[in-house]
């Protein structure tokens, strides 16, 4: 079946030629007052990304996301991995939240809060503009054979995107392996770490490859979210829309003309003068309608505002809009769609909320040595052979740490000299220790006890044991 004219342009992206290879695209440098409010929040989430490792509450890291050793600090918060289940929560709470936001307000996340965008947008492409000038003449740049002057640009701009790749992948690594373990690291010197210094090389060319060459390729190529959106958005979902009904009127579009009546020769407002194409930092024209590529990041709208207040038009021929509010001026409703993933995240919140408040600071955990059953000994005692490790997730040491059982007559023997010991700071105490019962306390084969964990002779926690004894008792 031949695809209808109109919608050619879906038969492929923006940023590949007929050829089927890459289409550079060049974008005009935006102006305009999204754009002015785009770099306020932009440069106050890069703060916000750049100082979060080097942040502490109570000691701990105020974001941190170390993979290898399964330790994960969000907002302050210290998650190891006995907290996996409330990672996995937190986790899920916030592609709901993604989740909601797109229904409702489109992929404006890409557009204002993802770090690719931010980086690429207000970083990198900014310091293009400020080397090779706006997108006439990049172009010409590019065109240009290689003289002094393209050289002396390249290899300054090349070099400055090596420097921010490096120091991105600085940071990048102060949220996997700790900002202290970083700042050790730098100061120990290079060669006294070779492995986390061949990483952060990896990094940095990851980096550098991403925003100097594959750039908008990672929103429409690797990033599975603009796929995602095409699930999520619907007719009622508010996005960067072109306004077709007052852009195209009865005869289409037209070039502007002076002291020409538009509306009386049925041509619309768009004066199809292709700000809005040469704008777009991936490439798309938004008036073919919601397309994959579409970041929202309203460069498009600011463009178009500042033609049609030249022209002497009405501003937003594109706006942030729903298809139903341009089809038959229908208002933003909170639909039963929305409702219920507002109930599932308000349902998860919660959920998280109640697992924060039971969560202690010292997780105990008591299991039984494997193979081992039960010992008799002299006097009627029955002993169990147990493992025991405390995870303290505090910044600070845990002392003298003991164990006691409640509400039955025994007695718990460590296998370590000392009846006492001490949990470091974020970290772990392991061991083996032995619990001893007469057998007339037993109810059964199979007994369940209460341990207590004390520090300083204050119980901090409580965890449970089955202990084994002989089928039958005399």
């Amino acid at each position: 079946m031949e695809t209808p004219e109109n919608e050619v342009f879906r038969d492929s992206i923006a940023t590949i030629n007929e050829e089927g290879k890459r289409a550079w695209v060049y974008p005009k440098k935006p102006s305009g007052p999204y754009y002015d409010k785009r770099k306020l929040v932009s440069y106050f989430l890069l703060l916000i990304l750049l100082v979060s490792p080097f942040i502490k509450i109570n000691g701990n890291q105020f974001l941190m996301f170390n993979v290898l050793e399964r330790r994960f600090n969000i907002f302050g918060l210290p998650f190891w991995p006995q907290d996996f289940h409330l990672f996995v929560v937190s986790m899920i709470i916030g592609v709901v939240f993604i989740t909601l936001f797109t229904v409702a307000f489109g992929r404006i996340f890409c557009g204002w809060i993802c770090p690719q965008t931010i980086f690429m947008e207000m970083v990198f492409r900014r310091i293009e503009y400020w080397i090779e000038g706006d997108r006439g003449k990049q172009i010409r740049l590019d065109k240009q054979k290689w003289n002094a002057e393209k050289i002396r640009k390249r290899v300054i701009k090349w070099s400055i995107f090596l420097v921010f790749s490096f120091l991105i992948a600085n940071v990048f690594l102060a949220y996997l392996i700790g900002s202290d373990v970083l700042i050790q690291y730098v100061t120990d010197g290079p060669t006294s770490h070779v492995n986390t210094l061949v990483s952060l090389l990896i990094f940095t060319v990851i980096f550098y490859f991403v925003f100097a060459w594959f750039r908008e390729q990672v929103c429409i190529i690797a990033c599975p979210y603009g796929r995602l959106q095409g699930v999520l958005l619907d007719n009622k979902s508010i996005i960067v829309a072109y306004d077709h009904k007052r852009g195209e009127g009865s005869n289409g579009r037209k070039k502007w003309r002076k002291n020409e009546d538009r509306k009386e020769l049925g041509h619309g407002d768009c004066i199809d003068c292709y700000q809005c194409v040469h704008v777009c930092p991936t490439g798309i024209d938004i008036r073919n309608g919601t397309q994959l590529e579409c970041v929202n990041c309203t460069a498009c709208m600011d463009e178009c505002d500042s033609i049609m207040e030249k022209v002497g038009l009405e501003k937003g021929l594109i706006r942030y809009a729903s298809e139903a509010n341009i089809e038959n001026k229908e208002k933003f409703k909170f639909t039963p769609r929305l409702k219920g993933y507002t109930g599932v995240l308000i349902f998860l919140c919660i959920i998280l909320f109640g697992m924060l408040l039971m969560r202690n600071d010292l997780e105990a955990r008591v299991l039984r040595l494997p193979g081992q059953l039960y010992e008799h000994k002299d006097n009627n005692i029955i002993s169990n052979v147990f493992t025991y490790k405390l995870v303290n997730k505090t910044t600070e040491e845990v002392e003298n740490v003991s164990f006691k059982l409640e509400g039955i007559q025994g007695e718990i023997i460590l296998v370590s000299a000392e009846k006492h010991f001490d949990v470091p700071k974020q970290g772990l105490s392991e061991g083996t220790l032995f619990i001893e019962l007469n057998q007339s306390n037993l109810a059964g084969d199979k007994t369940k006890l209460t341990i207590a964990i004390y520090s300083n002779d204050k119980k901090i926690e409580t965890t449970t044991v089955n202990f084994l004894g002989p089928r039958s008792f005399n």
